[in-house]
């Protein structure tokens, strides 16, 4: 950073963040939770079948699945889904937020759930968390499909590397957050028109949660992709990564990067569509993941045990 802009930032240095744990303001009265290492995790489980874990982006939550859950579980899928440390109604802790800690996170809910084998599918940044989980204990993924993966050291923003400085990074994400939802938000789609307004609704009301700051920050502190990357060629699991053309937060070149980089991996593009297939090309992606992972309804029918539906 320039000297004169460290300058102007200088007198809010002093300034820090604070974390949070435990129930926080708003709550959904049905909201299902579980302790996880002693982090407090928001988390839905629906269905009966082989289970599907949906992993969120960074600053989203598990609503970002919450038009494509019903269609799995409709198909005959056990729809797992959490909101990851930091964000939702998870706890916000003081530790590490690596996607080898979050990964990690998600393995003991699974333990506690009963899971042992599952298909992950991630969008973004959980898009690391997934492969991190796929490194940390193999033979319990099946397969993969990430969305609009952010897993690269290279797709770092300036804006995140200075974060990485104390006062800084605190500095940087109280004013980050001071923005408007609607208008960050509208740089992620290709048209911004179809952006559900319950969406906005919810990023902007999770961002006004204790210790939605810190965690967040913290996530991006956890950003250090480099030792993670150098192992994607060792990932075996059938792969799909579904891309929006238009994608600017993580363009069409990292997906065919990691497409190369992962030896069982297709890429599908979706033209007209920016960093949510899932919902910018809601019919034809969630049509392609239906496809991609009906082997594992497959597999269930063949197998002598009922897949994992223990509640």
């Amino acid at each position: 950073m320039k000297s004169w802009s460290l300058a102007l930032v200088a007198p809010l240095l002093a300034g820090c963040l604070s974390f949070h744990s435990g129930a926080m303001p708003g709550e959904p009265k049905d909201a299902t939770f579980a302790n996880v290492a002693g982090v407090r995790v928001h988390y839905v489980d629906r269905g009966k079948g082989p289970a599907v874990v949906l992993v969120h982006g960074f600053a989203s939550s598990l609503e970002t699945w919450s038009s494509m859950m019903p269609a799995l579980e409709k198909k005959g899928f056990r729809v797992i889904a959490l909101d990851l440390k930091g964000f939702g109604w998870t706890d916000r802790p003081e530790g590490d937020y690596s996607p080898d800690a979050e990964a990690k996170l998600i393995y003991g809910l699974l333990d506690q759930r009963g899971v042992d084998r599952f298909a992950l599918v991630a969008h973004s940044w959980g898009s690391s968390v997934a492969l991190a989980a796929a490194l940390q204990q193999p033979a319990r993924v099946t397969r993969l499909a990430l969305y609009d993966a952010w897993v690269y050291e290279e797709q770092l923003p300036t804006f995140f590397h200075w974060s990485r400085a104390d006062g800084v990074g605190e500095t940087l994400f109280s004013l980050f957050y001071s923005e408007r939802s609607d208008e960050k938000m509208a740089m992620a789609f290709y048209d911004p028109s179809v952006i559900p307004e319950k969406l906005v609704d919810d990023v902007e009301r999770a961002l006004g949660r204790p210790g939605a700051e810190a965690g967040a920050l913290a996530a991006v502190r956890g950003q250090h992709f480099l030792e993670l990357q150098a192992k994607y060629k060792g990932i075996k699991q059938p792969t799909l990564l579904l891309w929006g053309r238009e994608d600017v937060v993580t363009t069409l070149r990292f997906g065919e990067r990691l497409s190369h980089d992962l030896p069982n991996a297709k890429l599908v593009v979706y033209p007209l569509c920016g960093h949510f297939p899932m919902i910018e090309s809601a019919s034809a992606s969630t049509a392609d993941l239906e496809t991609f992972l009906e082997p594992e309804l497959t597999a269930a029918q063949q197998s002598p045990t009922p897949p994992d539906d223990a509640k």
